[in-house]
Parts: structure tokens; C-alpha cells; sequence
């Protein structure tokens, strides 16, 4: 399936959101669709989208698997409700550590969190609503990197010869595929979402398992979000595209109190980039990354190591796995 991107130069955002209100209006006819809402910009639009479409046809939720930032659901579903947008949560915790349980390659574990996605939590979902519609927010580099190989997104199916309806019993509406994520800030602004969703740094669809290399535990989790809050915190002004912590696998040594501290090590990296196609690393200034390091082994249970990842994309890419 050919599919042509819209470049933000070209971008009519109001022409836009008309084409695909319509075309998600009739497409879903009088039937029900539903979306699953995770606070990052490309669902934050079509979570607008759908409303503006459907109205209360459209339901939306934030599946809560117990991967995302810490106090996220609630702040999601507050923001939303205040926008008129009902978000329900659904529990989804045990559902994806079971199916992570033991994992270690980064593509089986992107392979357990999309079938945990579809095959459970949405089939449920569209067996307990009656809809046939889920409507989803992948982007063009979602596509492009996984067409070229570079590394499977979790919401890629189609593109890569999977039939969700024949496989799961739905059909999926992705109404921002043609545009990168530049463009859909645009949008976002347009539909009305406030500064803190349309310039929040992207944050992927499996959440923090992108971001624990090894295998995914709630434990290990806990770390790595701990970790999350204090990037958030000290490089949120930086203006950066996106930043993030990375728990690595391998322990190593370190020094608490005089003693031997055979302890864990976090990555973090901070990207400079506007379609996430590219990217370059932030030059931090120094005291930013000494701070960071001196919260990070305080702060954080375990940690005796703080690295900075000064990669490029490519050879690097954004999240680990």
C-alpha cells in the first residue's frame, strides 16, 4: 500500500482535520469506534478527531499497563475531561507482564506488547462495546522504519501484511499515517489541545519497556520510571525534541561508603530533531549532566552509574529498542 506523506510545507491544518472528521464520520457510519489514548501528541489528536467525528459514538481510553510515566493515567484523564473528552482506564498490568515475562530481544518483546495490544486489550474492548472501528495515531516514520527494517513499531500491521480485522476482529482508521510528527503538532495546535500535549516530547507506544534493556519486570520498570521523573524534571526547559532514561542490562561497579556497590546503569539521551527521522544530541552544558548524574545515584535505588549517549541518528536511533 502506497502511501504519500504530507510534508508540514504543504500542511492545510484546517483542511486537514475537515478530510478526516469526514472520513472517520463515514467510514464508522452509524457503528461505534474507540481509541486508546496514551497522552503523547499523535493520540492526543486523534483522540480530538474521533470526538469531533463521533461524539459520544467515539470512546476513548488509556490502557494502563503499568509502563507509563509515573501519575500519568490520571493526569491524561484530567486533562481530557477538561477539554470535554470522557477517557475511561482500562487495568491492563498483568496482561503485559505476563506476556514480557522472560523476554530479552527487543523484537519479541515489541512482538508480546503489540499482541497484548490487539489481540487482548482492543479485542476485549470491541467485544465489551460493540465496536468496529479502532482508531489509532501512527505517523509516516512509524511506517518508514518499519517498511526499511530498522526496528518494528508496535502499531504498524497493514504495511507489513497483517489484516486486524481478520486477525482480531476490527477494522483500524489512521487518520495522521501521511504526516510526520512535526506536522501533527500543527494539527494538535489546531484542534485546540493545550501547549503541554501539542509540544510534549514523543513518547513511544510500549512506553518505558522501549527503555529497560533486558527483560521487562515491574520491577526494573519502577526503576527506569524513577529515572524518567528526574530527566523530565531537569531537561524539560532544554527545548530539546525529546529526552529520555534507559536502564541498561549489565550491572557494574560502584562505590558506596567505602565499599564495593555492584550497581545498575542508566543511559540517558536527548535529541535534537524535528520529524524524528534524523537526530543529533543535545549539547548539554556540563553542571545539566553533573546534576543529573549526582540525582540519578541518589535518588534512584541502585543506580552507581549515569552515561550520555552522544550518538547520532544515524547510526544510533532514538529509544534503545
Amino acid at each position: 500500500m502506497e502511501i504519500r506523506e504530507i510534508t508540514l510545507e504543504e500542511l492545510d491544518t484546517e483542511k486537514l482535520i475537515a478530510e478526516k472528521v469526514e472520513e472517520i464520520s463515514s467510514t464508522v457510519g452509524d457503528g461505534l469506534a474507540i481509541n486508546a489514548l496514551s497522552g503523547g501528541v499523535d493520540s492526543s489528536v486523534v483522540t480530538m478527531l474521533g470526538h469531533k467525528a463521533l461524539g459520544n459514538r467515539f470512546k476513548s481510553y488509556f490502557i494502563d499497563n503499568a509502563l507509563m510515566r509515573e501519575g500519568e493515567p490520571e493526569y491524561i484523564v484530567s486533562l481530557f475531561k477538561d477539554l470535554g473528552v470522557t477517557v475511561e482506564i482500562a487495568d491492563a498490568e498483568k496482561t503485559f507482564f505476563e506476556a514480557l515475562k522472560g523476554l530479552t530481544d527487543p523484537e519479541e518483546k515489541r512482538e508480546a506488547i503489540t499482541s497484548s495490544f490487539y489481540k487482548d486489550i482492543f479485542a476485549q474492548l470491541v467485544k465489551d462495546t460493540g465496536a468496529k472501528y479502532l482508531l489509532q495515531g501512527t505517523n509516516y516514520t512509524d511506517i518508514e522504519e518499519t517498511v526499511a527494517g530498522i526496528k518494528r513499531q508496535h502499531n504498524i500491521l497493514e504495511q507489513i501484511g497483517i489484516d486486524p480485522e481478520e486477525m482480531y476482529g476490527y477494522k483500524i482508521l489512521e487518520p495522521l499515517i501521511q504526516l510526520r510528527k512535526s506536522a501533527i503538532r500543527e494539527v494538535a495546535k489546531a484542534v485546540g489541545l493545550p501547549e503541554e500535549i501539542f509540544n510534549r516530547p514523543p513518547f513511544p507506544g510500549p512506553a518505558l519497556a522501549t527503555r529497560v534493556i533486558g527483560e521487562v519486570t515491574p520491577e526494573r520498570v519502577k526503576i527506569v520510571r524513577g529515572a524518567t521523573r528526574i530527566v523530565d524534571e531537569e531537561l524539560s526547559n532544554i527545548g530539546a525534541f525529546q529526552y529520555l532514561a534507559i536502564l541498561h542490562d549489565d550491572k557494574v561497579t560502584g562505590i558506596r561508603e567505602g565499599k564495593r556497590d555492584y550497581g545498575l546503569q542508566i543511559e540517558i539521551r536527548c535529541w535534537e530533531s524535528t520529524d524524528a527521522k534524523i537526530g543529533s544530541p543535545t549539547r548539554l552544558p556540563y553542571d545539566v549532566l553533573d546534576r543529573l548524574a549526582e540525582r540519578l545515584t541518589t535518588e534512584v535505588p541502585g543506580v552507581v552509574s549515569v552515561t550520555y549517549n552522544i550518538t547520532k541518528k544515524p547510526p544510533s536511533t532514538i529509544e534503545a529498542i
